[in-house]
C-alpha cells in the first residue's frame, strides 16, 4: 500500500513517493530527529509475509551497510513497524543514468569518469564477497560530486551454488522472486551465465558484462543488445558481438573500445577478472585520451647568440604567444555569442498510432527541450507517451492508461497527468504513479519551481493550487462577472505568477490573464485568445481561431510591451481552449497541425446484433451521443463544432435541424418519456445544470435544477416523474430529481466514481457504472431500494442500456457490445454475459459515466457512432529547435 504524506516510519516522517520496483517503494521522507533528508526503502506489504523475501530484504541491509565508499548510496538505518519493513538511506539528488541516456550519449570524458566511478564500487563490492548481479543504467544515480551505485537487493553474498535450470524453462522478465535457478536482474544487461541459469558461475565477472553493456550504452546512446521479443534478445546476447563503438562514435579512444569488448566477452573467463584491473585499465585510457598540442618552434636564435639569448629568445616568445592568447580570448569573449540555428523537423507516429482527440491535451516538452510525452492511440488504449527529441523512439509509460494532460516537472524528472479523477504525477524512469489529488474534468495544470501545481479541476470552475507532493487543494483564482472557467494555467519563470485564459464558453474569445502568486492581484492582458505560454525570448504565445499569436511581453512588470503577430498557422485547437502546441524554458516548440483531429467527420450507424452495418443518410460531423425519439423517429444528438449543441434528425425525412441555441455547450440530449422534450445540460448560467426544451423548438431553454454542481442526465423513469442524473464533485455520483417537487436526492453518493445510471422498464431497477472494485463494472440495485446488489459484467464494462422488453441488459466492454439476459420478476437475477460483435466505435475516455449509443425500441439494433473514412488523425509532431531566435526576428520587442 502506498504511504501517504505525513506517514511516520520511527522517527521519518514521509514527504512523497520517489518510485517503485519489484522489491519495493522508494520515498522522500525527513528524519526529525537529526533534521536532514533521507530516503525510505520500504517492502511491499503483500510481500512482507514471504520468509524468503523478508530474508532477502534483509540481506540486502546487511550488504549496503558493509559498503562504504564514495560511489555507493549510504545505508544509514532499518527498521519494522506495522508490519512494515523498511531501509533508511542517503537521499540523492540528480538523475539516472537511465534517464540522461534518453538525451542520448554521453560525452567519453563523462564515460569515462562515470565508467572508473563505477568500476571502483564494484571492486569495493566484489572484495566483500559481493556481486550486485543487476547493474543498469536505471540502477546508477548522477549526482553533482558523479556516480552513485544504487539497489544491492539482488546482491549474492558467497554462498552455496544452486542447480542449473534448462533454457527452455528460463522465466519471464517480469518475475520477482528470488529461486534457485531464477533470473535475477534486467533483460537487456544480463551476463550469458545468467541467463542460462548457471548460478555457480555467477561472481563478479556477471558484474563485468552488465557493466560493459552499460559502459556501451553511455558512449553510443545505444544498447549493446538489442531484439524485437524476449527471445531473441536473449539470443543476441548469447551469440552475437554488438558494433564497435568507434563505429557509431568515431571520435571514441579506440582503447575504450577493446576494454568493453573484453567486458562483454561470452566466457566469463576471457573477461576482465576482477574490476580493479577494469579500473585501472580505464583510468588509462582516461589519462591517455587526453593530447596536448604542442607549442609552435620559436623563432632560431641569431648566429653566434649564447646560451643566455637562446633562452631570452625562449622566453620572450612563449610569453607573446601567451599574451596573444589571453588577448584573443578577450576579444572573443567580448563578441556576442552567436545566435543557435534554427532547426525543423517532424516526428512521425510509428504506423497504427495516432495523437488523443482535439478535445484531450495531448503534447508537453520539458523544460530542457529534451524530452517530450504526449497522449497517443495505439491498439485501442489511449496511454501517455515518452520520447527523447533525439531518439528514434517513444515508449509508452505504464499506468497511464486512458490519462490525458501530461506537463512536466520544473526538473523534467516527472510527468504530471489526469487519469480516471485523479491528478497524478509519475517519474519519467518509471516506477508507480503518484496520485496528488482528486480531480472531476482537468483542464489544464502547471507545475512551478516553488513546488506547487496550478491546476483547473473542472469545465466550469477558477483555478486551484496543489502541493507537488500532494494534499487539499487551494483556491487560487476567483471567478469574476460574466466567467464561468479558467483554464489552462502556465507558471512564469521563478513561479510567483500564473497566466491563464478566462472565459464563459466561447474559448476564441476568452480573456488571456496573470495573477500573482503571492499578492493575489489580477491582470487582463489581451481578449480574445486561449492557450496562453510564455517564451524565453520575452513573448507571450496564445492560440487564436486555429493560430499561433505572439505579443512581446515584460514577465517581471506582467505587461504587454508590443503587438501581436501571427507566428504559426494551422495549429490544431478545440472548442475547449486546448490547443497542441508546447514550449521549453531553452526556446524550443512543439506543436499539431489542425485538421479533423478527434475524428470530425462521424457517421450515424446501425448495427444488427450481428455486427451488420447500415450507415444513416446523415451527412458526417461531429456527432456525439445520439438517443432515439421513445417511438424511434427521431434522434436527437450533441453536434460539437465551433460550439456543442442539441441537433434532431428525421430518419423518415432524413432532415437535421438544430435544437438548441442558448448557451455555448449544450450536451447530452435524453428524451422525456412522453417524446415531447429534450432534457439536456447547458452552461447557459453557469455551471453544466440541467435544462429541458420543447422538441418542436418551441419555447426557449426552462431549467430543472439550480446548482453549484456539474450534472449530466442519465435516464427516466418510465412515468416521466423521475430524472437520474449524476452529479460531478471530486468524483461523480448518482442523484435523482423528482419533477413534481424539483427536489433532488442522493441515489449513490460513494468515494467512487458513478454514472450512467438507466432505470430499468418497470422503474424498480437502476443498472449502472461504478469503478469500487478498481476497474468499470456494470451493477444493477433496487430503487429506491433496500436490497442488494448484483454485479452483471465479469471483465470490465460500461454503458449499461437495457432492452425495453425488461429481459436483457446490454453495455460495452471496450469494443465489443455484450448482452446479459435478465429476470426481474419476482426477484432479481442475471444469466452470463455474451459478446454480440466487437467493433471499434466512438466511445470517451474514462471515466465513462454515460452512454455514447443507443437500442432501437425492438431491442434489435443499435444506434452507433463510426469515425469516417475520411477522418483524419493527426500522427505528426512538428518540432522546432532554438524557435525563440526566430520570434525575436519576427515580433520585436516593444517599449518597455
Amino acid at each position: 500500500m502506498t504511504l501517504t504524506a505525513g506517514t511516520r516510519l520511527g522517527p521519518h516522517e514521509i514527504l512523497s513517493l520517489i518510485g517503485a520496483g519489484g522489491m519495493g517503494e522508494v520515498y522522500k521522507a525527513r528524519d526529525t530527529r537529526l533534521e536532514r533528508i533521507v530516503a525510505i526503502k520500504v517492502l511491499p506489504a503483500h510481500l512482507a509475509d514471504n520468509p524468503e523475501l523478508r530474508e532477502r530484504f534483509e540481506r540486502e541491509a546487511r550488504t549496503i551497510a558493509s559498503l562504504n565508499h564514495p560511489h555507493i548510496c549510504t545505508l544509514y538505518d532499518i527498521g519494522r513497524q506495522d508490519g512494515i519493513d523498511y531501509l533508511v538511506m542517503e537521499y540523492l539528488e540528480g538523475e539516472t543514468l537511465a534517464m540522461r541516456l534518453m538525451k542520448g550519449p554521453l560525452p567519453v570524458e563523462q564515460v569515462l569518469r562515470y565508467a572508473t566511478e563505477i568500476a571502483d564500487a564494484l571492486d569495493k563490492a566484489h572484495r566483500k564477497g559481493v556481486t550486485h548481479r543487476d547493474i543498469k543504467p536505471g540502477n546508477v544515480m548522477l549526482i553533482q560530486s558523479g556516480t552513485k551505485l544504487l539497489d544491492f537487493g539482488l546482491a549474492k553474498l558467497k554462498q552455496g551454488a544452486a542447480p542449473d535450470i534448462p533454457q527452455s524453462q528460463l522465466p519471464t522478465l517480469k518475475e520477482n522472486p528470488t529461486v534457485q535457478g531464477t533470473i535475477l536482474g534486467t533483460l537487456q544487461y544480463m551476463s550469458p551465465e545468467q541467463l542460462e541459469g548457471k548460478v555457480d558461475e555467477m561472481d563478479g565477472r556477471t558484474d563485468i558484462f552488465s557493466f560493459g553493456a552499460v559502459v556501451y550504452e553511455m558512449a553510443t546512446g545505444r544498447k549493446a543488445f538489442e531484439g524485437k521479443s524476449s527471445v531473441s534478445l536473449i539470443g543476441a546476447i548469447l551469440k552475437d558481438n554488438p558494433p564497435p563503438i568507434s563505429s557509431l562514435q568515431p571520435m571514441t579512444p579506440p582503447a575504450l573500445d577493446r576494454v568493453v569488448k573484453r567486458c562483454l566477452a561470452k566466457d566469463p573467463e576471457d573477461r576482465w577478472q576482477t574490476a580493479r584491473d577494469l579500473e585501472v585499465e580505464l583510468r588509462f585510457v582516461a589519462e591517455s585520451s587526453v593530447q596536448i598540442a604542442p607549442l609552435p618552434a620559436p623563432p632560431a636564435p641569431p648566429k653566434g647568440a649564447g646560451a643566455l639569448g637562446r633562452r631570452s629568445l625562449l622566453m620572450s616568445g612563449v610569453a607573446l604567444l601567451v599574451g596573444a592568447v589571453i588577448a584573443g580570448l578577450a576579444i572573443w569573449n567580448l563578441r556576442p555569442a552567436p545566435p543557435q540555428p534554427v532547426t525543423r523537423t517532424v516526428i512521425t507516429l510509428p504506423p497504427g498510432d495516432r495523437l488523443s482527440a482535439i478535445d484531450i491535451p495531448g503534447v508537453a516538452l520539458s523544460p530542457d527541450g529534451n524530452l517530450l510525452a504526449y497522449g497517443a492511440v495505439r491498439g485501442g488504449t489511449q496511454q501517455i507517451f515518452l520520447r527523447a527529441i533525439n531518439s528514434l523512439e517513444a515508449r509508452p509509460i505504464p499506468g497511464t492508461e486512458g490519462a490525458v494532460n501530461p506537463f512536466f516537472s520544473p526538473d523534467g524528472q516527472w510527468v504530471g497527468f489526469f487519469q480516471s479523477g485523479n491528478l497524478k504525477k509519475i517519474s519519467v524512469t518509471g516506477g508507480a504513479s503518484v496520485t496528488l489529488g482528486d480531480i472531476v474534468d482537468l483542464r489544464g495544470a502547471s507545475w512551478g519551481s516553488q513546488g506547487t501545481i496550478s491546476f483547473a479541476p473542472t469545465a466550469v470552475a477558477a483555478l486551484q493550487q496543489v502541493s507537488d507532493a500532494g494534499g487539499m487543494p487551494q483556491p487560487f483564482t476567483r471567478l469574476e462577472k460574466g466567467e464561468t472557467s479558467h483554464r489552462w494555467p502556465e507558471y512564469l519563470p521563478g513561479g510567483n505568477a500564473v497566466l491563464f485564459a478566462a472565459g464563459s464558453g466561447n474559448w476564441d474569445d476568452a480573456q488571456l490573464a496573470v495573477q500573482s502568486v503571492g499578492t493575489g492581484e489580477r491582470r487582463n492582458l489581451i481578449a480574445g485568445g486561449t492557450y496562453p505560454r510564455y517564451a524565453p525570448s520575452g513573448h507571450l504565445v496564445y492560440a487564436r481561431r486555429g493560430s499561433l499569436m505572439a505579443v512581446p511581453f515584460d514577465p517581471d512588470r506582467l505587461e504587454i510591451t508590443g503587438a501581436a503577430v501571427p507566428v504559426v498557422e494551422g495549429l490544431q485547437q478545440s472548442t475547449t481552449g486546448e490547443a497542441k502546441y508546447s514550449i521549453s524554458a531553452t526556446g524550443s516548440l512543439i506543436y499539431v497541425s489542425g485538421g479533423t483531429g478527434q475524428g470530425a467527420q462521424r457517421r450515424l450507424v446501425w448495427v444488427s446484433r450481428n455486427g451488420a452495418e447500415q450507415p444513416l443518410a446523415a451527412p458526417a460531423r461531429n456527432y456525439q451521443q445520439p438517443r432515439l425519439s421513445p417511438d424511434g423517429r427521431r434522434v436527437a444528438v450533441q453536434i460539437d463544432e465551433r460550439e456543442a449543441q442539441i441537433w434532431l434528425y428525421d430518419l423518415a425525412r432524413e432532415t437535421t435541424t438544430r435544437l438548441t441555441f442558448e448557451g455555448n455547450r449544450s450536451e447530452t440530449p435524453l428524451w422525456t418519456p412522453d417524446g415531447k422534450r429534450v432534457v439536456f445540460y447547458s452552461t447557459k448560467e453557469g455551471p453544466q445544470n440541467l435544462f429541458w426544451q420543447m422538441a418542436d423548438g418551441t419555447g426557449g431553454l426552462e431549467r430543472l435544477i439550480t446548482s453549484e454542481y456539474n450534472h449530466v442526465p442519465m435516464s427516466w423513469s418510465p412515468d416521466g416523474r423521475l430524472l437520474a442524473f449524476t452529479q460531478i464533485t471530486a468524483g461523480r455520483d448518482i442523484w435523482v430529481l423528482r419533477l413534481d417537487d424539483r427536489k433532488a436526492e442522493p441515489f449513490l453518493r460513494t468515494p467512487f466514481i458513478e454514472g450512467a445510471a438507466q432505470f430499468s422498464s418497470d422503474g424498480r431497477w437502476l443498472a449502472y457504472v461504478s469503478d469500487e472494485s478498481g476497474r468499470p463494472e456494470i451493477y444493477v440495485q433496487p430503487y429506491p431500494g433496500p436490497g442488494g446488489k448484483w454485479q452483471i459484467s465479469t471483465d470490465g464494462g460500461t454503458e449499461p442500456m437495457w432492452n425495453r422488453n425488461g429481459r436483457e441488459l446490454f453495455y460495452r466492454s471496450g469494443n465489443k457490445m455484450m448482452t446479459v439476459e435478465v429476470t426481474t420478476q419476482p426477484a432479481f437475477s442475471a444469466g452470463r454475459p455474451r459478446m454480440l460483435f466487437e467493433r471499434p466505435y466512438v466511445s470517451i475516455p474514462l471515466p465513462q459515466t454515460y452512454q455514447y449509443y443507443d437500442v432501437s425500441p425492438d431491442g434489435q439494433r443499435f444506434l452507433m457512432v463510426k469515425e469516417s473514412e475520411q477522418a483524419t488523425y493527426a500522427t505528426q509532431i512538428n518540432v522546432v529547435l532554438n524557435w525563440s531566435e526566430e520570434l525575436k526576428q519576427r515580433v520585436p520587442a516593444g517599449k518597455k
